[in-house]
């Protein structure tokens, strides 16, 4: 008997087998129903029988082992991800739900082998079949790996969310306390608590902004009259007592008035100075030029110190990923979202950054346009 008209005969004999190991993945499965511990086993073994029962050209065996099967943009779920997409509410974890596909592959492969002699055809059928459990896994795992990174941008954006009241408040209570005039070491250690969770809600706004690229809300904007040369310079101020040791040289020129998100672009200027601070040369000053032109202002942050690599210039713009400084930003406590965010604030008004590194001088500059 071929495989697949063994599958579709003997399916409750190996869903049976399926709902047994299912059951034994724990602690996800403790709870679990039968039916939903089988949860979609038939469905994917009835489309591996009718993958099985469908002619198959050896370029397209060759194409299926190497994963590169067809798939329309619009096709629905299949049922090995939707499976998966359960399995992962359920609480199980990757190893488990491929742990379930392995039990799957050897249960069908010995229940046939127990039920009929091999015949010349046993062998093709068992690598197609292969092929079909490896095919089932992988967009198992897919959807799996979506699932799980949806469910960990929302949590980080309900944490981000709670987190921001508290630190709030905090700041008001130090500035309330700076205000009091209680003396010099009152005002000091107000100014390093405002300073610290100013630091603290910067790191909170680039989680939420970055769950929120994640779930598909995008970067949003508040546009309105603002003047960037006042905006940056309270933001210098508020960099400048942060970063007591080091100097901060600040130039306008023309116009730099427009419809902008202020708070959003300090956010811009907050990320770029800090990175220059944490990468420039520590006895050379960071340059930070605005310049207003008839259709677009321009932000320049320029630091000294050595070249960067241009296969790391490339990277410099993604999440997590800082190239060959991803040893010291380890330890400095920074999340390796700061140039990122800034992009994506820079797109979100219709503009771009990039950056530039050569003699000793890295550049990055940020164009807005004016409409």
């Amino acid at each position: 008997m071929r495989l697949a008209e063994f599958i579709t005969r003997d399916m409750e004999a190996i869903l049976r087998e399926w709902e047994t190991f299912a059951a034994t993945r724990l602690p996800a499965a403790s709870s679990m129903s039968p039916l939903a511990l089988r949860d979609h086993a038939k469905q994917i073994l009835q489309a591996i029988a009718d993958d099985l029962s469908t002619f198959q050209s050896r370029t397209a065996q060759i194409a299926k082992s190497q994963g590169e099967v067809p798939r329309s943009v619009d096709a629905p779920a299949t049922a090995a991800e939707t499976h998966a997409v359960l399995r992962a509410q359920s609480g199980f974890d990757i190893n488990q739900l491929t742990a379930e596909y392995r039990a799957l592959r050897s249960s069908v492969l010995r229940l046939w082998s127990d039920a009929f002699d091999p015949q010349s055809s046993s062998f093709e059928d068992a690598i197609r079949f292969n092929e079909a459990i490896d095919q089932a896994l992988a967009e198992s795992i897919a959807f799996f790996t979506a699932q799980v990174d949806h469910a960990r941008n929302l949590v980080l954006g309900m944490l981000g969310h709670d987190m921001r009241t508290p630190l709030q408040i905090i700041i008001l209570t130090a500035r309330h306390l700076e205000m009091l005039n209680a003396g010099k070491e009152v005002a000091t250690s107000a100014d390093y608590l405002i300073s610290s969770t100013s630091r603290i809600k910067a790191l909170v706004d680039d989680l939420l902004d970055v769950s929120g690229f994640n779930l598909g809300v995008g970067i949003r904007i508040a546009p309105a009259q603002v003047d960037l040369a006042a905006l940056f310079a309270e933001q210098l101020r508020q960099l400048r007592r942060l970063y007591a040791d080091r100097l901060l040289e600040f130039e306008v020129h023309g116009p730099v008035s427009g419809h902008f998100d202020g708070a959003r672009l300090q956010r811009v200027l907050d990320n770029l100075v800090v990175n220059a601070i944490k990468y420039g040369a520590p006895d050379a000053p960071v340059r930070i030029i605005v310049t207003g032109e008839a259709e677009e202002v321009r932000l320049e942050v320029v630091n000294s110190g050595p070249d960067i690599e241009g296969s790391v210039l490339a990277q410099l713009f993604e999440p997590l990923n800082r190239g060959t400084h991803a040893s010291r930003m380890s330890t400095d406590g920074s999340l390796g979202l700061g140039l990122y965010i800034a992009r994506e604030i820079a797109r979100a008004h219709g503009g771009d950054i990039a950056v530039r590194s050569s003699n000793r001088e890295t550049v990055f500059t940020v164009r807005l346009p004016r409409v």
